[in-house]
């Protein structure tokens, strides 16, 4: 049977379970290798991911999965530095950081910084660290981050943490796929709260108010105040009240306090049965995002619909044919049989 196997065929099964079986061992090279294997727009290459994520699946779902969201400039990098040494430390946690590095519109390329502005982690053997570019994504993460923390629980690590771009209101999607989701704010933010966008604050299971060694009047003020609008909205879980801590992360002040509130809701969920059914949640969201995307791809594929596809787009900018006429033409254009 073997003789019959195509050798590209051959040749990819033992690759995958070479990293199949150095992902399990925690091998870090095999880890890196196969996130780049993931990531990679290739056909070849995706569906041998589809293969070693397949493969993987059994052995993730048993890590903590923690977003951490907030504004450029507050901290997050020194933040999750700060967080990352003291579960490694003081618990003696593996933590895996998955940080997401904004992507530049014009040329697509990205700065993926974290690994300098994270020196002191990184140097951790107990530590992974995986800048990704954001590739254009809304939502603040990477298109593979899912796929990329299934690997990461696979390789054994305890604590996930996914750190997102920073850009504003396309943060939430970090909430879709993490147990609990953080977000960090500034001392001056209850100065400015009609800049705390509504639908990032009812997502948010903690807020932490970080650099609060600056300027204690306003930190106090920037608590109260987002307490009071906390208040107004619909929290996240019935179960759960959402804490406003203060920190200052690069001082280490109050990580310690962090961590037993993010244990505090990881104990409380688990018990009612909420994570369990958030996760379940989140798989089924998933599923369908990639039904979506998988749609629009086979959609743009379609040689019916880029015979017309050209003309279309020309019609609409010219002001010739309304766009809404225009997008019902190449749907039908899906439906109608082969000329010739």
């Amino acid at each position: 049977m073997n003789a019959q196997i195509p050798h590209s065929a051959q040749a990819s099964a033992q690759a995958n379970a070479a990293l199949v079986e150095g992902v399990l061992q925690g091998q870090r090279r095999a880890l890196a290798k196969s996130i780049t294997l993931v990531e990679s727009s290739r056909e070849d290459h995706r569906q041998q991911a589809q293969a070693l994520l397949t493969a993987l699946l059994p052995h993730a779902g048993g890590s903590l999965r923690l977003g951490i969201s907030g504004v450029p400039g507050v901290g997050k990098s020194t933040f999750i530095e700060a967080l990352g040494l003291y579960l490694i430390e003081q618990h003696q946690k593996r933590v895996a950081v998955l940080a997401v590095d904004p992507s530049s519109s014009v040329s697509g390329g990205s700065i993926l910084g974290d690994k300098t502005r994270m020196e002191l982690l990184s140097q951790q053997t107990a530590a992974f660290i995986r800048p990704s570019p954001s590739a254009g994504s809304l939502g603040g993460v990477a298109e593979k981050t899912r796929e990329t923390m299934l690997l990461c629980e696979a390789a054994g690590f305890d604590v996930l943490i996914i750190e997102t771009v920073g850009v504003g209101q396309s943060e939430t999607a970090v909430a879709s796929m993490t147990d609990m989701f953080c977000l960090l704010q500034l001392p001056n933010a209850g100065d400015d709260l009609q800049g705390i966008k509504k639908g990032i604050m009812e997502l948010a299971d903690m807020v932490v108010v970080n650099k609060a060694d600056t300027d204690k009047v306003a930190t106090a003020r920037a608590c109260a105040q987002i307490k009071t609008a906390l208040h107004m909205l619909r929290p996240a879980s019935p179960n759960w009240t959402v804490p406003v801590l203060k920190l200052s992360a690069l001082k280490k002040d109050g990580i310690d306090q962090f961590w037993q509130n993010v244990q505090s809701f990881y104990d409380t969920m688990h018990a009612r049965g909420e994570l369990q059914e958030r996760r379940h949640r989140q798989a089924r969201s998933w599923m369908w995002e990639l039904v979506d995307s998988g749609l629009r791809q086979r959609f743009r594929a379609h040689p019916r619909v880029q015979a017309l596809l050209t003309r279309s787009e020309h019609d609409v900018t010219a002001g010739l044919l309304p766009p809404a006429l225009a997008a019902r033409q190449l749907l039908d254009a899906l439906d109608s049989p082969p000329t010739g």
